[in-house]
């Protein structure tokens, strides 16, 4: 199977390999994921490695092997025994791994990736098979730095590190968050190509709140709730110097902490070293790139939207202080741009002289009457105070960050197209079933107005003989990019903007067709070439901006293309 996201370059990733490679014979290489051909080992190299009797005697190439692993997958009967056989080869055969979901992202990311990949957590004690990075725990504390010079790597690029505190739409599942650094960091290398000798994932466990998990025999965690803020602040501090010392070139890719948290550590973090929170960060740029499109679709602008927030948590405010900044840069003053954007909470509507607001959120309080109060675990007493707040503040655009599934009923949508000829409606919450509402139900009760984009991917669909192509904000379009650009361009820190420009890279690759079919994000059967694209933009920015710590090329996209990983054995182009 030929595979359609190559980039002409392999010497990059292949040259350390070749050394290491020397080193192994026999059993040995065979079991090191990195340097397995498996059955692409040739004749020559079966001598010089000892493997001759230890492999069948065919000699196939990585397009046949890709080829048996798509006809075992076809056999597997859920998408879970999917994640767990593709999991398995990629402790076997890295680059089989790579080339296979490369081959067909549209396919695989679903699988890898959201939304499956709540289900591996939720299971992901059970389904367990060996390690893939690092736990780093409570216990270690005062030898954190020795215990990460066990890492086989030296040159560690990325860490993607979380505790598992609030996954998904899962909420606190500790240990079992593993799956999602894992995850996060293979979509660095299948959408974007960065190597993956240089990733890192580590969960770093503190425990969980989740007693169900702590009860449960087969969890792999801390049996301990967490502890208190201020030794999870030494902890998280000595744990971010001790990478400055051992992995001194690294980014820290912040994922899917307990909310305040995440507000906090990116606050205290962002200007001292390179380090991003993807929930808050990468979440922002992606919605803000949908919003960017549908303002295309509408022939409107940014400028012109009022927006609410349905959930007040660090994804609704990292979303809100983006697209802020957005309107500021196209002649908004920054009061102009906080009074078009609200917030709803399980209080209600966040207005002015509410008790007890988190400092992030008062940015986005109104003068305006406060909800009812209502009982959040109330859905139909939510809707109607929902209702209320949408005819109070009259949004064009409604972003639902509750993970609370269905709280987006018929009223809403109903109401939302009332108020709008073209109503944006974006239940960015995930897993499916916390989806604030689906695409059908959007595009059935707005009678086919809605502007739609989802956290998860919903299946097309025909109403009334009319094709709708409902779209996925998912992070994947962004932080890969991000990572490729920090790889190459080696920035000091990364900063928002380089997040609006990503938004902006995405939303500039919407093609007139694809909007045309409602779709507000690129295709994501060519994901490489996008990332590429849009790293490409972004690491001009690194340079135009100083950022940047090596020299610029004369071309930078050609440079990029370069550096970028190819699932390809080193012997004669297998």
């Amino acid at each position: 199977m030929a595979n359609k996201n190559d980039v002409s370059t392999e010497k990059i990733t292949n040259q350390p390999q070749l050394a290491a490679q020397e080193n192994r014979r026999g059993i040995s290489l065979l079991n090191d994921y990195a340097l397995n051909h498996d059955t692409a080992f040739t004749a020559a190299e079966r001598r010089t490695y000892g493997l001759e009797g230890l492999l069948p005697q065919a000699y196939e190439t990585i397009e046949q092997q890709s080829d048996r692993v798509l006809r075992h997958l076809d056999a597997k009967t859920s998408d879970l025994e999917k994640y767990i056989y593709l999991t398995s080869l990629a402790d076997r055969n890295e680059k089989l791994f790579y080339y296979t979901v490369m081959s067909d992202p549209a396919r695989f990311i679903p699988i890898l990736y959201d939304p499956t990949v709540a289900e591996a957590c939720e299971a992901f004690g059970h389904i367990y098979r060996r390690p893939r990075g690092m736990y780093i725990t409570r216990e270690m504390k005062g030898r954190i730095e020795e215990v990460l010079r066990n890492w086989p790597e030296p040159d560690v690029r990325f860490i993607c590190i979380s505790t598992g505190g609030r996954i998904l739409g899962l909420g606190d599942i500790g240990a079992n968050g593993m799956g999602i650094p894992i995850g996060k960091l293979q979509l660095y290398t299948a959408c974007a190509g960065v190597p993956p000798q240089f990733l890192l994932p580590v969960l770093f466990d503190i425990g969980t709140t989740n007693a169900a998990l702590r009860a449960d025999p087969l969890y792999l965690g801390i049996r301990e709730v967490p502890p208190a803020q201020q030794e999870l602040d030494e902890l998280v501090e000595e744990f971010v110097n001790a990478v400055q010392k051992v992995f001194p070139q690294c980014c820290i890719h912040f994922e899917d902490w307990k909310g305040t948290d995440a507000i906090r550590y990116l606050d205290r973090y962002r200007d001292r070293i390179l380090c991003y929170n993807d929930d808050i960060q990468g979440t922002a740029s992606i919605v803000l790139a949908g919003l960017m499109t549908a303002m295309k679709v509408k022939e409107s602008q940014l400028t012109s939207e009022r927006i609410l927030f349905v959930g007040a948590g660090s994804a609704a405010t990292g979303i809100a202080k983006l697209i802020a900044a957005a309107m500021q840069t196209e002649g908004l003053s920054e009061s102009e741009a906080h009074d078009r954007i609200a917030m709803f909470d399980i209080d209600g509507l966040v207005v002015e002289g509410r008790a007890n607001l988190d400092p992030s959120v008062l940015p986005w309080a109104k003068a305006l009457p406060a909800s009812k109060p209502f009982d959040p675990h109330d859905l139909k007493a939510e809707q109607e105070e929902l209702l209320a707040a949408i005819e109070a503040f009259k949004p064009t655009t409604l972003i639902g960050v509750s993970t609370i599934g269905g709280l987006f009923g018929r009223e809403i949508v109903e109401a939302m197209s009332r108020l709008n000829h073209r109503p944006v409606i974006f239940p960015i919450s995930n897993p499916t079933n916390k989806a604030e509402c689906s695409a059908e139900q959007a595009y059935t009760w707005s009678n086919g107005k809605a502007i739609f984009a989802a956290g998860v991917q919903f299946p097309n669909l025909t109403l009334q003989g009319q094709a709708f192509y409902p779209g996925q904000a998912n992070n994947f379009y962004v932080y890969p990019a991000i990572g490729l650009a920090t790889f190459v361009a080696r920035p000091t820190r990364l900063n928002d903007e380089c997040f609006v420009v990503a938004a902006q890279a995405t939303a500039d690759q919407v093609s007139p067709e694809l909007r045309a079919k409602g779709l507000l994000f690129p295709a994501q059967s060519n994901i490489l070439q996008t990332e590429i694209t849009t790293a490409t933009r972004i690491a001009e920015y690194m340079f135009d901006s100083g950022l940047a710590q090596v020299e610029r090329p004369n071309d930078v996209r050609a440079w990029i293309e370069q550096q970028v990983y190819v699932p390809r054995y080193n012997n004669n182009a297998r």
